[in-house]
């Protein structure tokens, strides 16, 4: 595009000495100029060549063949943005927003945005504040509301955080038709045609973003300031249950509830996370099927798996396609041991929703608990698709092929993990144990080694490095190991006798006897102690 560009103005160039020399009487074409120079601006911008960009854009300005060219100044004040010159991007802004009339006030407005991001970025809250509350007086709109109320929230202003979030919720939605125009209810063919056509059509689509972004922009902004507006969580998050519930998106309060909820879980608060979720026991609706979904989770982590089901039953009910529902009922079954029966809940929550990692997840492990390695390996393999380098993931396919006896598919499965987690001392551990029982002893050594740097309490890999140690007549490496051995198991009579038949096999004889006479006035029982004496 750059190239076109600069091949564009070199013709226009051309153009002009042409009708110069010919002294033709021919009026300039300003306009072709002007779109000439501004397309060149523009791909210099693009491609981040922001120099040569404000150059052309300075030959625009001083023109004074070009009317309006002021207002370019708002792309100068864009380029300083996107270099990080922020003091120099709101003074063009500033420039720009003085060539605009009074008349034309959304490109007023657009300006002020501008504005008021580089003020943000700059951390002048303040003077952002001021630009953004311009914007709310003449146009409101959910974005400027939301970055007024960040700005308030950067200062800490309780009251103003609370001033802008009703400020917020007193926009109206317009254009925005009600959902009853797009239900198909009348008796006329000709009237359910159009409603069937309009349902999924281009200006619907517009609407549904419309509606998406207001519900986004209201439930972040309650997030947000709901844990610090009052002296309580939970009272900030009933203030702003009661705002929403008294202005037009009433039905947005059941969302924030079961944000409450969700918080009072990460709080681990769980009484609290149950109380709140029941409120919503007897309503039929999808929010009420996601707190069902929610309480039967936390039943099943309590190990109230009766419970759990009616909770689950509930949801289902309330809405039938909740892929979360389902999962928690093949979770009930797959603990009582219903293997079957887990895997079918798992397979209609997977025709509900295909992208239910839990679902896909839970069905692989269903198979893997009924030895059906095959159809377990299909299901990780999937989610493998779906859910890229994931250990746990990763991990399964590993020890499926482990238990199909797929010794290197297991071990290239296992090593793709360890690169994962490089510091998980069990499956490092995992990994030496399977080279040892491929007799490559080194790479045993190596695995277990680093298994031991991470986990250096693990008395079954102590005791193979040290057993490592005596088979390759490194006696003294190999009571580096038993004596921390002893020290973890003082009362394990094996580790101290360990030590002294290192120093006995290492020619230490003195030093072997002194130890188990030590042995001995410790453990005067010990037969094999005993045994060296006699």
């Amino acid at each position: 595009a750059l190239d076109k560009a600069k091949d564009a103005a070199s013709k226009e160039r051309a153009l002009t000495r042409q009708r110069d020399q010919l002294a033709l009487e021919i009026t300039p074409n300003m306009d072709l100029t002007f779109s000439v120079l501004l397309n060149l601006a523009t791909q210099y911008g693009n491609n981040e060549m922001y120099g040569e960009a404000m150059n052309t854009y300075q030959i625009i300005i001083k023109n004074r063949s070009f009317t309006n060219a002021g207002r370019l100044k708002t792309n100068m004040g864009n380029l300083c943005f996107s270099q990080g010159n922020y003091p120099k991007a709101i003074k063009f802004y500033r420039m720009a927003l003085d060539q605009v009339p009074n008349t034309h006030r959304d490109m007023r407005i657009k300006i002020m945005k501008n504005i008021g991001l580089a003020f943000v970025k700059l951390g002048q809250y303040t003077d952002a504040i001021t630009s953004y509350e311009y914007i709310m007086a003449e146009k409101a709109d959910f974005r400027t509301a939301l970055h007024l109320l960040l700005c308030h929230y950067a200062l800490g202003d309780k009251e103003k955080m609370k001033k802008s979030f009703t400020k917020l919720l007193d926009i109206v939605l317009d254009h925005v038709e009600d959902e009853d125009k797009y239900s198909t209810t009348s008796d006329d063919p000709q009237t359910n045609l159009i409603v069937e056509a309009i349902k999924n059509d281009s200006l619907r689509k517009i609407e549904r973003q419309r509606k998406q972004e207001a519900e986004w922009t209201i439930l972040t902004a309650a997030k947000l300031i709901a844990p610090v507006i009052s002296d309580s969580f939970a009272a900030g998050y009933e203030w702003c249950v009661d705002q929403i519930k008294l202005s037009p998106y009433a039905d947005l309060g059941n969302d924030l509830e079961i944000n409450k909820a969700v918080t009072y879980l990460r709080k681990r608060e769980f009484n609290q996370a149950i109380e709140t979720l029941k409120a919503f026991e007897r309503k039929e609706t999808k929010v009420a099927s996601t707190a069902a979904t929610n309480l039967a989770f936390l039943y099943f982590l309590q190990g109230d798996v009766s419970q759990a089901e009616k909770c689950s039953d509930q949801a289902v009910i309330a809405d039938r396609y909740n892929a979360g529902a389902l999962v928690n009922h093949g979770n009930c079954s797959l603990s009582k041991g219903d293997h079957e029966k887990a895997i079918e809940y798992y397979k209609e929550a997977l025709a509900n929703e295909a992208s239910c990692v839990e679902a896909l997840y839970n069905l692989g492990l269903a198979y893997k608990k009924m030895n059906n390695a095959e159809d377990a390996l299909e299901s990780f393999y999937k989610l493998h698709g779906i859910v890229r380098n994931h250990p746990q993931v990763i991990y399964q396919i590993a020890s499926l092929y482990e238990q199909l006896e797929d010794i290197d598919q297991a071990l290239e499965w296992y090593q793709q993990v360890i690169t994962l987690v490089p510091t998980d001392p069990h499956l490092l551990a995992k990994i030496g144990d399977m080279y040892e029982a491929e007799s490559d002893k080194q790479q045993a050594f190596q695995y277990h080694s680093d298994s031991y740097r991470y986990f250096p309490s693990n008395m079954e890999i102590i005791q193979k490095l040290g057993s490592y140690y005596i088979e390759s007549q490194m006696f003294e490496e190999a009571i580096k190991y038993f004596e921390r051995a002893a020290i973890i198991q003082p009362n394990q009579v094996k580790w101290k006798l360990m030590v002294a038949a290192c120093l006995r096999r290492s020619g230490n004889y003195q030093q072997a006897l002194e130890e188990y006479k030590t042995i001995h006035r410790k453990f005067p029982d010990d037969v094999e102690c005993k045994k060296i004496f006699l």
